[in-house]
């Protein structure tokens, strides 16, 4: 059984003992996680899709832990113009293993 979830205003397709890395969630580590917006939920030829999202629909995870992500760097750069400008950054995130999918 599988199912795309939406959280951080991105989509995840994610299945039962999948891992996955979200935005940063205000959860502490062992918590439950449950996600309402279902948008898909699929076992083999059987696919339920939302209008957007499935009533009575429900994912719930278990927060691993919490983390950054690789550092990027920013630069700003305009030739012959004397400017350049220079930074990184590293995005927050929480690491989840989903622990069950209900379909609606």
């Amino acid at each position: 059984m599988y199912a795309v979830i939406s959280t951080g205003g991105k989509q995840y397709r994610v299945s039962e003992g999948s891992v996955l890395r979200v935005e940063k969630l205000a959860a502490e580590a062992g918590a439950n996680v449950e996600f309402d917006q279902v948008l898909l939920v699929g076992q083999g030829d059987s696919v339920k899709i939302g209008a957007p999202f499935l009533s009575g629909g429900k994912v719930v995870a278990t927060v691993q832990s919490h983390g950054k992500g690789d550092k990027v760097r920013i630069v700003k750069f305009r030739r012959r113009k004397h400017y350049l400008r220079q930074g990184t950054h590293r995005q927050p995130y929480t690491e989840l293993k989903v622990t069950s999918i209900v379909g609606g």
